[in-house]
């Protein structure tokens, strides 16, 4: 499912225009990103936990030389669903 289709879900499912439905979509992904650059949880129970986390920094391989490489120490985005969630896939 691509943002469109998320959009046109989002709408027929809440009665919302198609219009505010991409609004709606817009504000979360932007709060969302913007909590999360602070460095702090978004936190959506049942559903799932958003987080930050450190990589440290660490020695990869190149897969085409097999040579090793310096891998860089980077923030990323931690996902974990939620129990409802993952009820729901099974």
């Amino acid at each position: 499912m691509n943002k469109a289709e998320l959009v046109d879900a989002i709408a027929a499912e809440s009665g919302l225009t198609k219009v505010d439905s991409k609004k709606a979509l817009d504000a979360f992904i932007k709060v969302s990103s913007d909590t999360l650059k602070k460095g702090e949880s978004v936190v959506l129970i049942g559903f799932a936990t958003f987080s930050v986390t450190q990589r440290s920094a660490r020695t990869g391989r190149n897969p085409q030389t097999g040579k090793p490489l310096q891998i860089k120490a980077k923030k990323a985005v931690k996902f974990k669903a939620g129990s409802e969630l993952s009820k729901s896939v099974e």
